[in-house]
């Protein structure tokens, strides 16, 4: 199955490159390009990508805004957004838009078409060292602490793998950590998806720290 992807970023040079790199990979296209969000939002209305690589940073209606507006009209297209994790204010508010995860902008591009394929298939796409890193950076933001959130619906053992999830465990990791089959692990994370309305493991992360069920390390 081809992936139809949509650039979205205001340098021109950024998105030649992905251009480029995504020529080379027989399964993966480039249906459009976007300078600035409000682009890419009517680009992806017009044509429907599987992914759109998205910018934070653009001038006008950024990437946190085209994020939410896409995602909240419920198509299919998902949004994977393009970053400098170290120094980006934005990734917790762009996750929280509805983003299923997001890319180092150095990374190495081999990894950028992976990622995209990840994505693009529904699958989890934030690595647990990673993630661990997205929730240390959570805990040092400045802004209070999120309220807790409650987790109607939830058994005991579900909260127990939300709360691995959250710490970056894989499903075999979780398995391994319950003393339970890899298989029923992969079956209390898919129950968590649908209770939890998670579009996928990356928003199953933030329902984990938000819920208070993980504790950010320094």
């Amino acid at each position: 199955m081809m992936v139809r992807v949509l650039l979205a970023d205001d340098q021109p040079l950024v998105r030649a490159g992905l251009r480029v790199l995504i020529a080379d990979a027989p399964d993966i296209e480039v249906v459009g390009e976007a300078g600035t969000g409000a682009e890419a939002v009517r680009l992806t209305r017009e044509a429907v990508p599987d992914v759109v690589l998205m910018d934070l940073r653009m001038p006008g209606t950024d990437g946190i805004v085209a994020t939410r507006a896409i995602t909240a009209a419920g198509g299919p297209t998902r949004v994977l957004v393009l970053t400098t994790f170290d120094d980006d204010e934005h990734v917790h508010a762009a996750l929280r838009a509805g983003a299923s995860g997001f890319l180092v902008k150095d990374m190495a591009l081999e990894e950028i078409l992976g990622a995209v394929r990840v994505v693009a298939a529904g699958d989890a796409l934030i690595a647990p060292g990673v993630t661990r890193r997205l929730i240390a950076e959570f805990a040092r933001r400045p802004a209070p602490a999120p309220r807790a959130r409650a987790l109607p619906g939830v058994t005991d053992r579900e909260r127990e793998v939300l709360t691995l999830v959250g710490r970056g465990l894989s499903n075999a990791e979780i398995a391994a950590e319950l003393v339970i089959s890899t298989a029923t692990a992969k079956a209390h994370v898919a129950r968590l998806f649908t209770k939890l309305g998670a579009r996928d493991r990356v928003h199953l992360v933030i329902a984990a720290y938000e819920a208070g069920l993980v504790i950010p390390s320094e």
